[in-house]
């Protein structure tokens, strides 16, 4: 199970929203209800890039499979889930299209919908931690002086040490303190593998 990450339950139909919040939080989840994609939008609760987002599809104001197109234009990134009693594959295929995880139609199991929750937060718990490590990675390169850049191309490239150093006309013991510096501040292991 996914470590413990909000879903926001989007539905105009106040038992419907309830229902989903108490489900969701019976799998210890919390859950934040929102009458409307309007609602949502004009809250839009800061959730670090974690979180899932239930809604329906159509809902007075913004519909949900607006929502996802919203959503997209925001740079928003939360996985979400449609959920609807009028489902059509054109609707189904539209949503999907525009980045929905999955297309559920009501009546459903609670235990099928969890399970589409839950495999959803693990998306975007994943997907969160491979960002974060991408920038850790990137936030080190960055302290690399431009000599380091230099001769760490030219590494990543094959070229052995001593055509670095005639290449930069330096000497091969300060290729090798380039390289040591290099995987200090990368946290490198060895430069061979990259």
């Amino acid at each position: 199970m996914s470590r413990i990450l909000p879903v926001f339950v989007i539905d105009n139909d106040e038992a419907v929203r309830q229902s989903l919040c108490w489900l969701i939080e019976s799998a210890d989840h919390p859950a934040k209800a929102f009458a409307s994609a309007d609602d949502f939008l004009n809250e839009l609760p800061d959730t670090n890039g974690v979180g899932c987002i239930v809604t329906d599809v159509r809902m007075p104001g913004i519909s949900g499979v607006e929502l996802l197109g919203e959503l997209a234009l925001r740079g928003n990134n939360l996985p979400v889930v449609v959920i609807t009693a009028h489902g059509d594959v054109q609707m189904a295929v539209e949503a999907m299209r525009l980045g929905a995880v999955d297309f559920v139609e009501k009546p459903f199991g609670e235990k099928a919908l969890l399970d589409v929750i839950e495999s959803a937060l693990k998306e975007i718990e994943q997907r969160h931690l491979t960002l974060s490590a991408d920038a850790e990675v990137l936030k080190r390169f960055k302290d690399l002086t431009t000599r380091e850049r230099e001769v760490l191309e030219m590494i990543l490239a094959g070229q052995p040490n001593r055509r670095v150093a005639k290449a930069l006309e330096i000497s091969d013991k300060t290729v090798e303190a380039h390289r040591a510096h290099i995987m200090e501040k990368t946290g490198a292991k060895s430069l061979r593998n990259w």
